[in-house]
C-alpha cells in the first residue's frame, strides 16, 4: 500500500525495461545487464532503495535516449538485489504507485528525474465495478491458459484483490499481452475502464488461443494423415469385398472413363486399361503406383484428337512470309504449294522438309514464320549436340527418372497433333555408346511409318502424320544418307549484297532503332553506308554481324543523344569508323597487270563467296610437285589430276615432254593459315601451271571454277551463286565456268548476270585458250624448251 509520506512528488533515478510493463500492486524480478541499469540501482541507494521503472518504445535499442521512454511507469521499491556474474544481477521489487516523469536532469551514467505521483480515479459505481471484478475473476478461472506461465503467488494475490484497481492491476501484470498492450492499460488511471480494457483483451486471447489450438489438432492430424488413410482404404477393401461390391475406387473410375472417352483403337485402349487394373491393385503410396499414375497422366494428357484449325488462304499466307522475310523465294514457294494442296485435299500428311544452308541465313525464324502463317502451333526442338537415342525415343517407365522423348513431350507442351515441329541443326548430332539419335529419325521422319510412332516410354502407338516436320541444317555432309532421302531438301544460299541491304533497310535498322528507343528522325543510315558495313566490316553468309554492327551504331549514338552532344545522327559512308571502329577487311581490288602462272579461283566458304588466287613457279629441280597452303586431301589430288593432264598435252601446250624431270612446281595458296579442300579449284590449277611452263601471262581479269579430269573434262561445281558474287565484289568481268553449270545461271541475281561475262567450257583447252593470252615478239621470263630446242640456253629469273 502507499504511504501518505511517500505520495509525493520526488527526485529518483529511471531504470528503462525493454518488453516489460511494472504496475503497482505487484511484485516482479527482472535481469539487469546494461551498465545504465546498473548505475540506477547504484542510485537507489540514496533514494532509500527506490526507483522509477518505466517501458522503453523501442527492444531493439540498446542505449536508449530521453525521447525512447513513455512518459508513464511505476515508482518501485527495491527488495532485493542478487548478483548473478560480474555483468548480470536479479533484481526483485515492489509496485508502489504510478507516476509521471516531470523532467529528467540527467542521462549519465544513469537516467535521473523528477516523478509526479498519478493516482487511481475514484469509483463512481460499485456495483459496475464489482460486477466487472466477478466477470473477470471468472474468465480467468475457466480459462488458465490465459495467464500461463505465472506463478501460484502471483495468481493468489490476483484472487485475494479486494479493490478494482489493485485487481486490475495484477490481472494485467499476469495476462500474457504484448508491452505496448499493458502499457495502455497502465496509463488507464479509471480502475473500472481498466477492467473493461482487461475483458476486451482475455476475449482476444482466448479467440486466438482456440485458434492455435485447432492449428495444433490439424497438424497432429496432417502427420497421422497418411498411416490413418492406408488403414482406411485397406478396410475399405475388406468391407467391399464382403459385401461383393466392386473394389475400384473414384481415382480408378474416372481413369477408365477418361481413357473410354479418347476413342483409341482397341490395341491402345486396352493397353491403358490393363494399366488401370494394375494401379486398382497396388497399395496406396506404394512407388509402383506413382509410376502407373504419372504414366496415365501423361497419356491421358496427350492431344490424341485435338488439331488446331488450319489457315489455308493463300494470300494470307503469302503476305505474312513477305511480312517476316526477304527472299527465300524456294522456302516461301514450297509452302503456298503445300496450301494449295491442302486446299484440295485436306486429309494430305503434312509434309517433311529440310533447310539447307550457312548460318544467319534465316532457316530457323522462317521455319517460325511458317507457322503463324499456317496458325499452327510451334514446337522447336534444338538436336546440336544429342547424342542419347532416348531424346528422342524416351525411356521406359520402369526406369528411375524415366520420361518420354522430346517428340512426345513436345507434342504435350503444345496441346495439338499437327503442330509446326522444328528440328534445329539436324546436322550437328551425335552417336556414343547410348545409342543413335539420328537413326531414331527415321521412323519419325518416314511418311510411312510416322503414323504409328512408338516412343519407349508411351508404349503405345502415336500417329504423326499431321505434323509439318521443319529440320534445318548448315551442310548435308554430317546428315545420314538414310535421314536425309527421307526429306524434301532446300538449299537457302548466302545473300548477296543487294539483299542484304534491302534485309537491313526493311528489317534490321527499324528493329534496332525500335529496341533502342530511337526514331527515325534520331538515326539516318543511308545506303552507301550499309554497303560499307556490308563490304569493310561483315564478312558473312548471313545478316547476323550486319545486325550486331547496326546495334552498335544504334548504341552509340544513344549515348550521343543521352550526353546531348548531338540532337540527331546521320550515318554516311566514309563516317563509320566513329561508330564501328578500323575496319576489319580491306576494300577487294583488281590487279592491274597480267601476270605469269598468277591465277584467281573462285572458291565457296560458309561466309560466302571468295576470290582465291593460286601462285604456280618453275624451277630447276627433279621433278617434285610441291603444294604448300594448308590444303585437304582432295584439293592435292586435284592438282595431281592438273598435272597428269598437262603431261598428256605437252606437245600441243609447246612444253618440254621431260619438265617434270628437270623442274620442280610449286604451287601455292595464299592464306596459308586457312584450310582449303575440295575439287573445284582444279582448273585453275591447270591454267596457273600451263602459264607458268609456257610464259603466257594470265588475264587479270579472269577468274575462274571448275574440276578437271585426267582426260581435261571440266566438269559441274557448287556455290555458283556465292562465287559470281565475290567475284563482282572484286571488280572481275569475265567468269570462266563449266559448261554443265550452264542451267544454273538463272538463280544468279540478274545485277550479277548483268556485270559479268559468262564463258562456259567443257574441255581445258577452251578454259586454257580463254584465259591466257599468247606471247607476241618479246621472250617471256621463263620458258621451258620444247624437245626441238632444248640444248638451248635459258635464261631463268627466279625474283
Amino acid at each position: 500500500m502507499i504511504t501518505n509520506d511517500k505520495y509525493v512528488t520526488r527526485d529518483l533515478p529511471i531504470l528503462a525495461l525493454r518488453g516489460i510493463t511494472m504496475f503497482p500492486d505487484v511484485f516482479m524480478a527482472f535481469n539487469i545487464e546494461r551498465n545504465q541499469s546498473h548505475a540506477a540501482l547504484k542510485a537507489a541507494e540514496s533514494t532509500d532503495y527506490d526507483l522509477f521503472l518505466v517501458t522503453q518504445r523501442d527492444v531493439s535499442c540498446d542505449a536508449p535516449g530521453q525521447d525512447d521512454l513513455y512518459e508513464y511507469g511505476v515508482v518501485c521499491h527495491i527488495t532485493s538485489l542478487t548478483k548473478n556474474s560480474p555483468n548480470s544481477s536479479t533484481a526483485s521489487v515492489e509496485g508502489l504507485y504510478r507516476g509521471r516523469i516531470l523532467r529528467i536532469y540527467a542521462d549519465e551514467p544513469c537516467f535521473f528525474g523528477r516523478i509526479e505521483p498519478v493516482p487511481d480515479f475514484p469509483v463512481a459505481q460499485p456495483d459496475e465495478a464489482a460486477t466487472l471484478m466477478r466477470a473477470c475473476l471468472d474468465a480467468l478461472k475457466a480459462n488458465e491458459q490465459l495467464v500461463e506461465g505465472a506463478n501460484p503467488m502471483q495468481m493468489f494475490n490476483v484472487m485475494v484483490a479486494k479493490e478494482p484497481g489493485i485487481l486490475s492491476n495484477r490481472v494485467a501484470q499476469a495476462l500474457n499481452l504484448f508491452y505496448t498492450d499493458k502499457q495502455n492499460l497502465l496509463e488507464e488511471l479509471d480502475p473500472v475502464m481498466r477492467l473493461e480494457m482487461l475483458m476486451d483483451y482475455m476475449r482476444q486471447l482466448s479467440s486466438v488461443l482456440v485458434y492455435e489450438q485447432e492449428l495444433n489438432a490439424a497438424t497432429n492430424d496432417q502427420v497421422n494423415k497418411s498411416q490413418r488413410e492406408y488403414y482406411l482404404r485397406e478396410q475399405m477393401k475388406v468391407i467391399q469385398h464382403e459385401l461383393g461390391e466392386d473394389g475400384s475406387e473414384d481415382e480408378i473410375s474416372e481413369y477408365r472413363s477418361k481413357i473410354k472417352a479418347l476413342k483409341l483403337d482397341e490395341t491402345s485402349e486396352a493397353k491403358l486399361l490393363k494399366e488401370v487394373s494394375h494401379l486398382a491393385k497396388q497399395p496406396f503410396g506404394s512407388a509402383e503406383g506413382s509410376v502407373i499414375r504419372n504414366y496415365l497422366d501423361l497419356c491421358l494428357e496427350l492431344p490424341w484428337n485435338e488439331k488446331t484449325v488450319e489457315q489455308t488462304d493463300i494470300a494470307v499466307a503469302r503476305k505474312q512470309l513477305d511480312d517476316d522475310h526477304f527472299g527465300l523465294e524456294k522456302v516461301k514457294e514450297r509452302i503456298i504449294e503445300y496450301l494449295a494442296v491442302r486446299q484440295l485435299a485436306p486429309n494430305s500428311d503434312g509434309a517433311i522438309l529440310c533447310l539447307v544452308g550457312p548460318p544467319g541465313t534465316g532457316k530457323t525464324s522462317i521455319a517460325m514464320s511458317v507457322a503463324k502463317a499456317l496458325n499452327r502451333k510451334l514446337v522447336r526442338i534444338s538436336l546440336g549436340g544429342v547424342d542419347d537415342e532416348a531424346e528422342i525415343r524416351g525411356h521406359r517407365k520402369t526406369y528411375v527418372g524415366s520420361m518420354p522423348g522430346r517428340i512426345i513431350a513436345g507434342l504435350n507442351t503444345a496441346k495439338s497433333s499437327n503442330p509446326l515441329m522444328v528440328l534445329d541443326e539436324i546436322d550437328k548430332l551425335n552417336s556414343s555408346h547410348r545409342g543413335d539419335p539420328a537413326s531414331a529419325l527415321l521412323e519419325v521422319l518416314d511418311p510411312e511409318q510416322n503414323k504409328n510412332f512408338r516412343d519407349n516410354y508411351l508404349e503405345i502407338p502415336f500417329d504423326l502424320s499431321n505434323v509439318f516436320f521443319i529440320a534445318t541444317a548448315n551442310t548435308t555432309d554430317t546428315v545420314p544418307r538414310a535421314l536425309l532421302d527421307r526429306m524434301e531438301v532446300i538449299r537457302l544460299s548466302s545473300y548477296t549484297d543487294e539483299e542484304k541491304l534491302c534485309i537491313a533497310k526493311n528489317y534490321l535498322v527499324p528493329k534496332q532503332r525500335k529496341k533502342h528507343g530511337l526514331k527515325a528522325a534520331q538515326l539516318k543510315i543511308s545506303d552507301d553506308a550499309i554497303r560499307e558495313i556490308i563490304t569493310l566490316y561483315t564478312r558473312e553468309s548471313g545478316v547476323r554481324e550486319l545486325e550486331r554492327c547496326i546495334a552498335s551504331v544504334c548504341r552509340k549514338t544513344v549515348v550521343l543523344l543521352s550526353e546531348g552532344t548531338k540532337k540527331s545522327v546521320s550515318l554516311r559512308a566514309g563516317s563509320l569508323q566513329q561508330y564501328l571502329g578500323s575496319p576489319k577487311f580491306k576494300p577487294e581490288q583488281l590487279r592491274r597487270n597480267d601476270e605469269v602462272g598468277l591465277v584467281r579461283g573462285l572458291a565457296w566458304t560458309a561466309a560466302g563467296g571468295e576470290v582465291l588466287d593460286v601462285e604456280a613457279a618453275i624451277v630447276p629441280g627433279t621433278g617434285k610437285l610441291e603444294l604448300t597452303g594448308n590444303l585437304g586431301d582432295v584439293m592435292k589430288e586435284s592438282c595431281h589430276a592438273a598435272l597428269t593432264y598437262i603431261r598428256s598435252r605437252t606437245a600441243v601446250l609447246g612444253i618440254d615432254p621431260d619438265f617434270y624431270k628437270n623442274y620442280d612446281i610449286h604451287l601455292h595458296f595464299p592464306e596459308g593459315a586457312v584450310p582449303k579442300d575440295g575439287p573445284s579449284a582444279g582448273i585453275t590449277v591447270t591454267v596457273a601451271m600451263v602459264s607458268a611452263l609456257t610464259g603466257m601471262p594470265v588475264r587479270h581479269d579472269v577468274a575462274m571454277t571448275g574440276e578437271i579430269s585426267l582426260r581435261g573434262r571440266v566438269m559441274p561445281i557448287g556455290g555458283l551463286k556465292e562465287k559470281t558474287m565475290a567475284a563482282m565484289r572484286n571488280g572481275v568481268s569475265t567468269v570462266i565456268i563449266p559448261a554443265d553449270n550452264e542451267s544454273d545461271l538463272d538463280e544468279i541475281d540478274p545485277r550479277v548476270r548483268a556485270a559479268l561475262n559468262f564463258i562456259c567450257v567443257d574441255s581445258a583447252d577452251k578454259a586454257l585458250e580463254a584465259a591466257l593470252i599468247k606471247p607476241q615478239k618479246h621472250t617471256p621470263d621463263i620458258v621451258i624448251p620444247t624437245q626441238t630446242a632444248s640444248k638451248r640456253k635459258v635464261s631463268h629469273d627466279f625474283t
